[in-house]
């Protein structure tokens, strides 16, 4: 199955994704959040059972309770959960909070299912070396697929019939890679949206490496990002 996709500016950030406390180390709300929101937005309806994976500040996950959800959000880190536990107390939302690794959802133990999984997965391409803790929201191995690859694993079992997967992340880390393992797990899966951006501070720190890679060209000052929707049928 093929889904329109549309290239269109980052959309703003949504009022629910401004309104989230932080800690040191836990993910801010940037371009891939907003780009995700919108895409959630067409998505989840009042009474939809959705998990949120690698919530980092809770931002998606609070977005998607203002749009009527039942939410479940995970992440590995206990500073993400705590913050999370605050943003969704302060919002006044009953979000269930847990500790997981986000390669190991829990509907895989659970057998719970939900209509909408959402992710915002650490997925920038990481040269060798050892990096900062809070690199781990986002570093995710030298192609980028250290995350992304265990998750999409996993959204077969995590989805029910007409469920639907969204999930963001870079075109340096294989957009169709992303289609092909997903549509090869029976899911539909394309492209929903894509936008490009600037690059921040982490990418202009590491264009050296990335274009020696083949994975940004050499005048490129811009990342594509990428929404990709899959269904379960």
């Amino acid at each position: 199955m093929l889904y329109r996709t549309s290239t269109a500016p980052t959309p703003p950030p949504s009022p629910a994704l401004d309104r989230v406390w932080r800690l040191p180390g836990v993910y801010r709300p940037q371009a891939d959040t907003a780009l995700l929101a919108a895409a959630l937005s067409r998505e989840v309806v009042p009474g939809s059972d959705v998990l949120d994976v690698g919530t980092g500040s809770g931002a998606l996950a609070l977005y998607a309770s203002r749009l009527g959800g039942c939410v479940e959000a995970v992440d590995i880190s206990w500073r993400a959960v705590a913050v999370t536990r605050l943003n969704a107390l302060r919002a006044g939302h009953p979000i269930e909070v847990h500790r997981r690794d986000i390669r190991h959802p829990p509907g895989r133990a659970s057998r719970r299912t939900y209509d909408v999984v959402v992710s915002n997965p650490p997925y920038v391409p990481a040269p060798p070396g050892p990096a900062h803790r809070g690199a781990r929201a986002w570093d995710a191995g030298p192609d980028g697929r250290q995350v992304l690859d265990p998750l999409c694993a996993a959204s077969a079992e995590l989805l029910r019939p007409g469920g639907v997967l969204l999930m963001v992340h870079s075109a340096m880390s294989g957009t169709q890679a992303t289609v092909d393992l997903l549509t090869g797990l029976g899911l539909s899966a394309g492209v929903g949206c894509r936008a490009r951006v600037p690059l921040g501070p982490v990418l202009r720190s590491r264009l050296p490496w990335l274009r020696a890679r083949g994975l940004m060209a050499a005048a490129d000052e811009q990342e594509e990002l990428v929404v990709i929707r899959a269904e379960r049928r």
